[in-house]
Formats: structure tokens, C-alpha cells, sequence
């Protein structure tokens, strides 16, 4: 692993270009996958993209989000990466992961990881900018090969800068739309986070489907979990 950016002039708003962002969504939401993109920008697309109104997803509706999602994936055409990983194998990954001794920092380091390891097998790029989730070490620990040989910088509101702040928007609307297929799957409305709208439509949920299938539509180890099926 390289050694990181320069900070200082990071923390002035400078921007790094060309660079790849990565940033993950559905992290709190307990029905739903975890989706993480990553997003190659230089110079040119950042430009595109800054006049399209790209910012920090959670500072968007999410129709302008989706929107916002068709321009990037058009101006960084093959320049990005988009995983998802469904409620089933979120769940199976995130018990491994348990059983070794882990935490949910581990398998989003290792989402965002493998994010940037396919990217970087797709442009070549001297830097990465992600969000200060954990330890530094968690993500650089996950890196392969090509990952290994790239200045990453992992710091908070990495959204600020606009790789970054466009991989937030991919990742979110994949997440709205696979949110949408598991909604129409099984002919109920999932809601967003974990409110008490969410604890609702779990119950209603495993009322209709049984406590086994909850695996398929939701994240296990969220306390929500033992509220849905405390009356269930």
C-alpha cells in the first residue's frame, strides 16, 4: 500500500483527479441489500457531472437521485462498478464473517475492496477516495494485487469530493431499485430504515411468509429483527 493523498490539502477542498470513489448504501436500512459502487473521474467527467447537480446522495430525493444516476453512468461509461449483494447473501456473508471473530466493518471493507479491485481492472488510477468507516486498516487489509499499488485515502465526509459523491448516487439507486424488485417479489411494501413503519411491514411480512423467508428480504442482525418477531 502507498501512502495517502496529502491531507492538508484535502481538508482546504481540493480535489483529487483523475481518482475512484467508493461509498456503499443500504448500511442502515433493514430491508434490502448493501450495495457498494465504485466510480472512476477525471477532470473532464468531474466537470460533466458538477453541472449536473452530482452531490452526496443523501442530500437528494430519491427520483433525483435515480436521475442523477442515468448522467453518471453515461458520462463515466465502463468507468464503474455497481455490487450488490441481496439480503441472502448479505446474511450468510455477515455470519461468516461473525463466526471468524468479525465485525459488519469487515464486510463492508471487503465490499468496498473488491469494488476497487474490479474498477482497477478496468482504468488504471493512482488514487481512491473512500469514507473513514473503521480503521484504516480494515479496507487496506481486504486490497488484492492492483489494489495494493494505489494511494487510498479513507476520510470522513469523503462525499465532498465528487468521485465519491457520484458512487453514493449509484449505490443508492441500485439499492431503491432492488428494494423495488424484493417490494413487487413479494407483494408488499418493504420501507427504507428501520422506523416503526419498518417493524410493521417485517410483521406483516413473516405473518404472510413465515419467519424463515425474513432471510430473504432483510438484514439479520439488526435489532429490528427481534421487534418483528417478538409479536410474529
Amino acid at each position: 500500500m502507498l501512502p495517502p493523498s496529502n491531507p492538508d490539502a484535502l481538508q482546504a477542498g481540493a480535489d483529487i483527479l483523475p481518482s475512484i470513489g467508493t461509498d456503499e448504501s443500504g448500511k442502515g436500512d433493514f430491508f434490502g441489500p448493501l450495495v457498494c459502487a465504485g466510480v472512476y473521474v477525471d477532470a473532464a467527467s468531474a466537470e460533466v457531472l458538477r453541472g449536473s447537480g452530482v452531490r452526496d446522495s443523501k442530500r437528494l430525493s430519491d427520483p433525483r437521485c435515480r436521475e442523477l444516476a442515468e448522467v453518471i453512468k453515461g458520462t463515466c461509461r465502463g468507468q464503474y462498478i455497481i455490487l450488490g449483494i441481496g439480503p441472502a447473501r448479505y446474511n450468510d456473508l455477515y455470519e461468516r464473517f461473525r463466526r471468524e471473530g468479525k465485525t459488519l466493518n469487515t464486510l463492508l471493507a471487503w465490499a468496498h475492496a473488491r469494488v476497487l479491485e474490479n474498477l482497477l481492472g478496468r482504468v488504471e488510477c493512482a488514487h481512491a477516495i473512500t469514507d473513514q468507516f473503521a480503521d484504516p486498516r480494515f479496507v487496506q487489509s481486504k486490497l488484492q494485487e492492483r489494489g495494493k499499488k494505489i494511494h487510498l485515502l479513507q476520510m470522513p465526509r469523503a462525499e465532498t469530493h465528487i468521485a465519491v459523491a457520484a458512487a453514493s448516487i449509484l449505490a443508492r439507486a441500485r439499492f431503491l431499485e432492488q428494494l423495488e424488485r424484493l417490494s413487487a417479489q413479494f407483494g408488499l411494501p418493504l420501507p427504507k430504515g428501520a422506523s416503526q413503519a419498518v417493524i410493521q411491514a417485517g410483521q406483516a411480512f413473516v405473518k404472510r411468509f413465515g419467519k424463515a423467508a425474513l432471510r430473504q428480504v432483510a438484514k439479520l442482525h439488526f435489532r429490528t429483527t427481534v421487534q418483528v418477531l417478538a409479536s410474529a
